[in-house]
């Protein structure tokens, strides 16, 4: 028997029914999917510290479950001290299943150790898209807190089909991502 997520299952059987009551798709190919999950580190500190861009290599590879790529600076900005193509963050890009195991730990597991967390705010880009903020790595499960000997954070993004940001929102709050009431923006 061939392995399913469980959030692949979910998308299939109950989030497509309720996005074309919502919106009254008329095809199936209508409705919004979730494409990739995109989740970038940015190391400014890592000029000075070259060790740092190594642990947060190891530990970001650890939260995504897939190898982290370095990313380089464009170009040269001297009151920072940086020079084109010194590493300068991390990324990740996941997809199919990966992308859905992901989604489902950082809403089962991750986003309820934050402290006094209360959802997670509407800030979408325009397109259906939603970029998360997170201020520390220590709310995944995966990351030792006594190794830690700094504390990162990191943007995700839920890169969606949706045309309209109403249609991203209905995806992603029909997945289960803990959004604040949404008229509070």
């Amino acid at each position: 028997m061939k392995y399913t997520p469980n959030l692949k299952t979910k998308y299939a059987e109950e989030v497509v029914p309720a996005l074309i009551e919502e919106f009254k798709y008329k095809s199936i190919m209508q409705v919004p999917r979730l494409e990739k999950i995109a989740i970038n580190q940015g190391l400014g500190q890592a000029i000075a510290d070259k060790k740092l861009l190594e642990i947060a290599e190891k530990e970001l590879t650890i939260i995504a479950g897939q190898h982290a790529v370095t990313t380089l600076s464009k170009k040269d900005i001297s009151n920072f001290k940086l020079r084109k193509k010194m590493p300068i963050g991390m990324k990740v890009t996941l997809r199919k299943s990966r992308m859905y195991e992901f989604l489902e730990r950082l809403i089962c597991v991750a986003l309820p150790r934050i402290r006094d967390f209360n959802g997670i705010a509407y800030k979408f880009d325009g397109s259906g898209n939603y970029t998360l903020g997170i201020a520390e790595q220590i709310i995944f499960p995966e990351i030792e807190i006594d190794k830690i000997n700094k504390i990162m954070g990191m943007n995700i993004t839920f890169v969606t089909t949706a045309g309209t940001d109403e249609e991203g929102y209905a995806l992603l709050r029909n997945f289960g991502l803990p959004f604040k009431n949404k008229n509070k923006k």
